[in-house]
């Protein structure tokens, strides 16, 4: 059985609760529901079952330390056009940069063919449907000095997606810890 898989990091509930602040105001806008909110490291896409499996025993070989991150700033994509995604930015993060290519790197030995884009670290908030540009260019103003506290990333994990009618159902195919800072308690 075939699996649309991607990686991701999941923030505490806490700093979830904050970001749901975010969720509003912005016409014909499909807000992403507060437990789905997360950090894409990488989209896999479809894959068979041989290679689910395969994916998943690789992700286990993976080895970073826990680290700190933090959500700051809002913005859409595409850069240039009519916007279609509205998100909260990552403060800059080496930590998350060497664990994001650690695990393209191991998937792409692997033999798993990813998308040749540049990462950009964010958390996606909605998807908008002919939304005015000049609403959310207001909406980039009000929120401009967005910024949450830093919380401790201490896993990542593996997801399956399911696309319906509402938009993507996620499920939790595997949690990959990562390890403790020396020194820390």
């Amino acid at each position: 059985m075939n699996k649309r898989l991607f990686i991701a990091i999941d923030p505490p509930s806490d700093i979830r609760e904050q970001l749901t602040g975010l969720c509003c105001g912005l016409p014909d806008a499909r807000w992403v529901a507060p437990e789905q909110l997360h950090l894409t490291l990488c989209f896999i896409g479809e894959v068979s079952g041989s290679v689910f499996l395969d994916i998943r025993e690789a992700l286990d070989e993976i080895r970073a330390e826990s680290f700190a991150l933090r959500f700051k700033g809002v913005g859409f994509f595409p850069p240039r056009g009519q916007p279609r995604v509205v998100w909260a930015g990552v403060e800059k993060n080496e930590a998350l940069i060497t664990l994001q290519r650690k695990i393209t790197t191991r998937l792409t030995q692997l033999g798993v063919a990813l998308e040749n884009r540049k990462f950009t670290p964010h958390l996606t908030l909605a998807r908008l449907n002919q939304t005015p540009p000049s609403r959310v260019g207001r909406y980039l103003q009000e929120h401009a000095l967005f910024a949450l506290p830093e919380f401790l990333v201490e896993e990542f994990i593996l997801y399956s997606s399911v696309l319906g009618r509402k938009g993507a159902s996620h499920t939790v195919e595997q949690v990959y810890s990562l390890t403790q800072e020396q020194g820390t308690v």
